[in-house]
């Protein structure tokens, strides 16, 4: 199926689908805020003393105060970005990864497929928290810890969907004809095994970025994910929950902005799921 096929399915679902489309929206207004936030008219995330200390939500501050005066409504817009950034950056580089040995485990089987599926245990044998205590204690708290820890925890998660989706691939009619034909190992993982299994990766993308998010917020309210004066959601939570009996706003802005991207993220990739399975078991070449 062309993709422009695939798209018109996409969007025909989401018409029949109110709440996925308004997943979809939701998701699409917290990108718009996480990565133009810094040029709305919201205010300065760092400055202090921008109205009085623990201020209840008001017309000033939509979103209170903090502990030192500042605003939280453009903190809350910053940790929305840098989580985001984050997760994704981290997701893309584990897709990368994960779909390539997933191609080659499925593909080539064997040994190459004993040696990659151990190494996916042996990441899975390891929980997210555990590995982000080790990270930091050898890179140290930061943002190259946190995306390290998120790398290792979804990355067999895609190595396993995409090998088994592979393995469904690799006894089709064309994948033969084009090793009878002599064709490369790269040419036939890169041009008739990747688009067959391009649709898988994608949800799996949607779902490794939700689960990345809550890794990357549990790690910022630790204190091993981004480090102050730079927000995010986890550290946002953090920082709140100190002052939760007296100022509970702290907490809501932030919890509640990471509940709905991370339920927007589900929902769409529910949606895409449901997009792709009628295209279950047929070629896209």
């Amino acid at each position: 199926m062309a993709p422009a096929a695939l798209i018109a399915s996409a969007r025909a679902l989401w018409r029949r689908n109110r709440l996925s489309g308004t997943a979809l929206a939701i998701l699409l207004l917290l990108l718009v805020l996480g990565a133009f936030g810094g040029v709305l008219p919201f205010g300065d995330p760092t400055r202090l003393g921008a109205g009085p200390r623990l201020a209840p939500p008001s017309l000033a501050f939509p979103l209170g105060t903090d502990e030192l005066g500042r605003s939280c409504l453009p903190r809350v817009v910053e940790g929305i970005r840098y989580t985001f950034l984050l997760a994704t950056i981290a997701v893309l580089i584990t897709a990368a990864i994960g779909t390539m040995l997933g191609m080659i485990a499925g593909y080539l089987r064997g040994g190459a497929d004993q040696a990659i599926a151990r190494l996916a245990d042996i990441l899975f044998a390891f929980p997210a928290l555990l590995l982000g205590l080790l990270v930091a204690a050898v890179l140290g708290p930061g943002s190259i810890g946190a995306v390290t820890v998120i790398c290792a925890a979804t990355l067999p998660l895609f190595i396993r969907v995409v090998r088994a989706v592979t393995l469904g691939v690799t006894e089709r009619g064309f994948v033969t004809a084009a090793e009878v034909a002599g064709a490369s190992l790269w040419r036939i993982i890169g041009v008739h095994v990747l688009p067959n299994i391009l649709g898988a990766v994608i949800v799996q993308l949607t779902y490794a970025l939700s689960i990345a998010m809550i890794i990357e917020s549990a790690l910022s309210f630790l204190g091993l994910g981004v480090q102050p004066p730079i927000a995010s959601l986890g550290s946002l939570l953090r920082q709140g929950s100190v002052y939760l009996t007296i100022a509970p706003w702290l907490v809501l802005s932030s919890g509640f902005t990471l509940s709905l991207a991370i339920m927007s993220v589900n929902l769409v990739g529910d949606a895409l799921r449901d997009a792709l399975e009628p295209l279950r078991g047929r070629s896209l070449t």
